[in-house]
C-alpha cells in the first residue's frame, strides 16, 4: 500500500480554494456592508452570481496542474462515488476524504480571518435548512441534487468525446443547483463544504443531513448509471484527464501514466 501524498495535498488545496472563493463571493454579494447588495437589489440574481463564482472556482481548479494531478474531486460525495464504481483504492479514498475535510476547515478559518465581521453576515458560510422547509424535504433536495451532479459527471467521463468538457459542464450545472437549491438547503452537495464552516462556527443543528444525504445521492447515482448506461464505463477518476499526468486511479480506460 502506497500513500499518495501529492494527490492528497492537491485535494486539500482544491477543496479549500473552492470553499474560500465560493463563500467569499457570498460575503461580497450578500453582506449589506458592500455595494453589490445595493447595486443588484434582486437576491435571486445575486444568488445566481454567487453560484457561478463558486462553481467556476471548482471548474478552474480542475484544469490547473494540481487539479489534473488529483482529479479535482474536492467533494467526499464524489470520491465515494468513484470508489463505489471501482476507480479508487480504499487507502486513497481515506486519504482524499481526510484531505477534503482538512482543506475545508482551513478555508473556513481563513474566511473568518480575512472577512472578520463581514463573514458573520452570511453566518460564516454555514449551510442550514431554509425557513419553512421540512427536514425530509431538505434531505431529499441534497440527495437529489448530488445524484444529478454525480450522474452528469459519470455521463461525461464515460464518453471519449465529452470527457474533456466535464469541468465546463459542472460549472453551469452547480451554479444552477446553487441558485435553485440554496433557499431550500443552502446547496451543500458536499459534506466537507458543510463541515468546515459548522466546525469554525460551532453550529451543529441539522448538520447530520449534509454528511449523509450527499454521499447517499452519489452512491445512488452509481447504481442508476449502471442501469442506464449498461455497457458504458467511466473511463477515468479525474474530472479533467491529461494523459501525461501521473494517475493513481484504478480501471482507467484512457492513456495515462500510472503512479509507481
Amino acid at each position: 500500500m502506497k500513500l499518495n501524498w501529492s494527490e492528497y495535498g492537491a485535494e486539500a488545496c482544491g477543496t479549500g480554494f473552492n470553499l474560500l472563493v465560493g463563500i467569499s463571493a457570498g460575503v461580497l454579494n450578500f453582506s449589506p456592508d458592500f455595494p453589490i447588495a445595493h447595486l443588484i437589489p434582486s437576491p435571486s440574481f445575486r444568488l445566481l452570481l454567487t453560484g457561478l463564482i463558486y462553481a467556476g472556482s471548482g471548474s478552474l481548479f480542475a484544469i490547473t496542474p494540481l487539479g489534473k494531478l488529483s482529479g479535482a474531486h474536492i467533494n467526499p460525495a464524489v470520491s465515494i462515488a468513484f470508489f463505489a464504481c471501482g476507480k479508487m483504492h480504499l487507502h486513497d479514498l481515506v486519504g482524499y476524504l481526510a484531505a477534503q475535510f482538512a482543506g475545508a476547515v482551513v478555508a473556513a478559518w481563513l474566511l473568518v480571518v480575512l472577512w472578520q465581521g463581514h463573514a458573520a453576515n452570511v453566518h460564516n458560510g454555514v449551510t442550514a435548512p431554509g425557513p419553512g422547509y421540512p427536514i425530509w424535504f431538505v434531505f431529499t433536495a441534497e440527495f437529489g441534487m448530488t445524484l444529478v451532479l454525480v450522474l452528469a459527471i459519470f455521463a461525461f467521463l464515460s464518453s471519449h468525446q465529452l470527457m474533456r468538457w466535464t469541468p465546463l459542464m459542472t460549472w453551469p450545472l452547480v451554479a444552477i443547483l446553487v441558485w435553485l437549491g440554496a433557499p431550500v438547503s443552502g446547496t451543500s452537495l458536499n459534506p466537507a463544504r458543510s463541515f468546515g464552516p459548522s466546525l469554525i462556527s460551532w453550529f451543529w443543528s441539522y448538520q447530520w443531513l449534509y454528511w449523509i444525504a450527499p454521499p447517499l445521492g452519489g452512491l445512488c447515482a452509481v447504481l442508476l448509471f449502471r442501469v442506464i448506461a449498461r455497457d458504458r464505463k467511466v473511463l477515468t477518476g479525474k474530472l479533467f484527464h491529461v494523459a501525461h499526468f501521473p494517475c493513481i486511479f484504478r480501471n482507467v480506460h484512457v492513456p495515462h501514466v500510472k503512479r509507481e
